[in-house]
């Protein structure tokens, strides 16, 4: 039996928000490298050139990379050979509030009907799972209202089949535009129930860009969805241009015989999320 101690997590937990507001991950970065060096049109080689240099400023200088520091979505794995000593949620909570103040950040979350900020960026939302071992990973994913807005979940019927699973995710796109801040990375949740299908989606979106699906059929389709996508013309910021999407991430869970649950989750460029084991 291993024991970690809450005030480890919530160092962690501290660490990895401040890093995610400030800094994108390494293949992030290098997709827009690629995306700039294949747009024939100067505006949108001039979007994406502004986003490196935006996200070049926020790392070197430590200021967030964009206004909306959104809301703070955990995921935590623990292993079945863990014991975590003390408050897990009080621990995620503090090292949250303490990252948005003394990192500067928009505190963003509010009452639902009152709208009264809480004024420190908390409750985030937990995901747990439990996993074998003796490693607790923990996922920080701070989600910007602007993509997350643009989600949509839908319930077809069974016999709906791959047809009309890409109709939805093509419509959803097509209408959310430059709203979400393009180009955009599409989390997909397939199958389970109506609330796992909006899971799956989710945390699709924490996988690597180049991470190719292990089922050669959903592999097909994301690459089948992302070259729709990126035909749509809604390009970098929604000023046209061939980089709508820089990756499709599909996940699924088998579901009941008489549904086909359907979510789609986006993430606006600045697709913030670090993890630790």
């Amino acid at each position: 039996m291993r024991i970690i101690k809450t005030s480890l997590i919530e160092e962690t937990i501290y660490s990895l928000t401040l890093e995610a507001a400030f800094a994108l991950e390494g293949d992030l970065i290098a997709a827009f490298q690629d995306a700039q060096q294949q747009e024939d049109t100067p505006i949108a080689k001039s979007v994406l050139e502004s986003i490196i240099t935006n996200q070049k400023i926020a790392k070197e200088e430590r200021i967030p990379i964009c206004q909306d520091t959104g809301i703070v979505v955990i995921f935590l794995e623990i292993g079945e050979s863990i014991f975590i000593e003390g408050d897990l949620d009080a621990a995620i909570h503090n090292g949250i509030k303490r990252a948005y103040k003394d990192g500067y950040l928009r505190n963003s979350v509010a009452d639902p009907i009152t709208r009264v900020n809480t004024q420190d960026n908390t409750p985030a939302i937990i995901h747990t799972k439990r996993t074998q071992g003796d490693f607790l990973t923990i996922h920080v994913l701070p989600k910007g209202a602007g993509s997350e807005n643009m989600s949509k979940l839908i319930m077809l019927p069974p016999t709906a089949g791959e047809e009309k699973i890409i109709e939805f995710i093509l419509d959803s796109i097509q209408t959310a535009g430059g709203k979400p801040c393009p180009p955009i990375i599409v989390g997909v949740g397939i199958g389970g129930n109506f609330e796992l299908s909006a899971l799956l989606a989710k945390e699709a979106l924490l996988r690597p860009i180049n991470d190719i699906a292990s089922e050669p059929h959903i592999a097909a389709l994301e690459a089948k969805l992302l070259s729709k996508i990126n035909a749509l013309d809604i390009g970098p910021m929604g000023f046209g241009g061939k980089t709508t999407a820089l990756a499709v991430k599909i996940n699924t869970a088998p579901t009941h015989i008489a549904s086909l649950p359907v979510a789609i989750n986006l993430s606006c460029h600045a697709h913030r999320h670090k993890s630790k084991v």
